[in-house]
């Protein structure tokens, strides 16, 4: 197990997304983001099936940087309830690893397997 995470973000469309994402950087709180527009969400919301286009967000970050970026992506973000998941990253690539550390202002305390 490695100290990197994937945070997953649907947000209602790409520029919302990127702009997610710039934030996020610049705070220091994800090393970087993928935007991936034209996902299509299915999901029930107070009752009623939704059927939306959406673009996903792919974030790496150090795991000590979690806490704060799941309070911080509500504050930011124009959905009532946005979805923030949280993967733990099972092993990378090192420099890679140590990259995503050094963006987040935090060192790395993990082995990468």
């Amino acid at each position: 197990m490695t100290d990197a995470c994937i945070v997953l973000v649907t947000a209602p469309d790409e520029e919302i997304a990127a702009g997610l994402c710039r934030s996020l950087i610049d705070e220091g709180l994800v090393a970087c983001g993928n935007v991936i527009p034209g996902i299509r969400s299915l999901y029930r919301w107070r009752g009623v099936i939704r059927d939306e286009e959406e673009s996903l967000i792919v974030f790496r970050t150090h795991r000590s940087r979690v806490p704060e970026l799941v309070r911080r992506i509500p504050e930011m973000h124009p959905y009532e309830v946005p979805e923030v998941l949280v993967l733990a990253v099972e092993a990378g690539h090192e420099p890679y690893l140590r990259w995503v550390a050094e963006e987040t202002g935090s060192r790395p305390v993990g082995g990468a397997g």
